[in-house]
C-alpha cells in the first residue's frame, strides 16, 4: 500500500490542473484532479483526500460551497483554495469556514509546496486532538458526578480546604475523590488529570 499523501486538486481550468499535477507528482505526493466539485463528491477518493486544492470560484458548486459540503458529509481534509484578484473576498471566507491556507493566482510552485506541507501538518493536528478529546471524555464518564464535581475543583486550582468549601464537604474527603479520580484515570499526577481534562473540554 502507497504511503504518499493524497492531495486532490478541483479546478474547472485544465492548465490548472496540469500544472499542479506536474509539479505534485514531481514532489512525490500522490494526486487526483477533477474539473468540478460534483465529480470530486462522486469519487471514492474524496474519502481519502489528505490535502484539497481548489479553485474558490467554479461554475455549478464554487470552493467554499464545496467546503461547507465536506463538513456537512462529516469529510474532513486539510483545504487550500486558490484564487483570482477579484476573488480574495470569498477566499477570505472559505478560511472562515475552515480553509487552511489560499494563494493567489499565478501562484509559485515552492510556495505552494510549502503551503501542503503546512496543510498537512495542521490537519495532522487536528487530527490528533480530535482522538484526544474522544479518549479523554471516555476516561471522564467513568467518574461519578460528585468525582466530575471534584475534578472542576481542581482543574481550576482550587486547594483542597477551598475546594472542600465550596462543595461542602470536608478537605479529607477531597483527597479519597482525588485519589480515586487518579486511580480511574490511571494517571500518577495532577497534571495529567488537567491534560486529560483539558482534552475532553477542546470537542465539548
Amino acid at each position: 500500500m502507497s504511503t504518499k499523501k493524497l492531495v486532490c486538486v478541483v479546478d474547472d481550468d485544465d492548465a490548472i490542473r496540469e500544472s499542479l499535477r506536474a509539479l505534485l507528482d514531481s514532489a512525490g505526493y500522490a494526486v487526483e484532479d477533477y474539473s468540478s466539485a460534483r465529480r470530486f463528491l462522486e469519487s471514492h477518493t474524496a474519502l481519502n483526500c489528505d490535502c484539497l486544492i481548489v479553485d474558490v470560484r467554479m461554475p455549478e458548486m464554487n470552493g467554499l460551497e464545496l467546503q461547507e459540503e465536506l463538513v456537512r458529509r462529516k469529510r474532513s481534509c486539510a483545504t487550500i483554495v486558490i484564487t483570482g484578484h477579484a476573488d480574495v473576498p470569498l477566499a477570505v471566507r472559505a478560511m472562515q469556514a475552515g480553509a487552511l491556507d489560499f494563494i493567489e493566482k499565478p501562484f509559485q510552485g515552492e510556495y505552494m509546496l510549502l503551503s501542503i506541507e503546512r496543510a498537512l501538518e495542521l490537519g495532522r493536528r487536528a487530527r490528533n486532538q480530535v482522538e484526544e478529546a474522544r479518549a479523554a471524555r471516555e476516561i471522564l464518564a467513568l467518574l461519578t458526578p460528585r468525582e466530575l464535581d471534584v475534578l472542576k475543583k481542581l482543574v481550576a486550582g482550587r486547594p483542597n480546604k477551598v475546594a472542600a468549601h465550596e462543595l461542602g464537604i470536608s478537605p479529607r474527603t477531597i483527597e479519597i475523590h482525588r485519589a480515586r479520580i487518579m486511580d480511574k484515570m490511571n494517571v500518577r499526577s495532577l497534571s495529567e488529570v488537567v491534560r486529560i481534562a483539558l482534552a475532553a473540554e477542546w470537542a465539548a
